[in-house]
């Protein structure tokens, strides 16, 4: 059984940076992607950033060129997030597959099978 745990939420102005993290546990095989979504207050989930273990990203427009997602070690994800909005406030939540997904569905949370408990996100103006 695989577990995630995200780490790093916390209040912050408008403007400010966060990291935020998650951790792994469990097998999840020779290849896998990881990805962070957000749910905001009222609204639907949405992708925010995915990583396979073969580095290859993808984001959504909404955070490209302020968002940085990477693995910094096997199964171990970091979101860093600069120039942070009010509208970026948000449920971050970890999702995890046992596979490498090609580019057009790492942004579809219907390929991921582990999600994590979520890490909330306040970015006040």
């Amino acid at each position: 059984q695989v577990q995630l745990v995200e780490s790093g939420g916390d209040s912050v102005q408008s403007g400010g940076s966060l990291t935020l993290s998650c951790v792994a546990s469990g097998d999840l095989g020779s290849h896998y992607t990881m990805a962070f979504f957000r749910q905001a207050p009222g609204g639907g989930r949405e992708a925010v950033a995915a990583i396979d273990d073969y580095t290859l990203t993808e984001y959504a427009n909404a955070v490209k060129g302020r968002f940085t997602i990477s693995l910094d070690a096997p199964k171990k994800m970091s979101l860093r997030m600069r120039g942070l909005k009010p509208e970026d406030t948000a449920m971050y939540t970890c999702a995890a597959v046992r596979t490498a997904l090609w580019n057009a569905e790492m942004k579809d949370s219907n390929y991921y099978t582990y999600w994590g408990q979520g890490t909330q996100v306040i970015v006040s103006s």
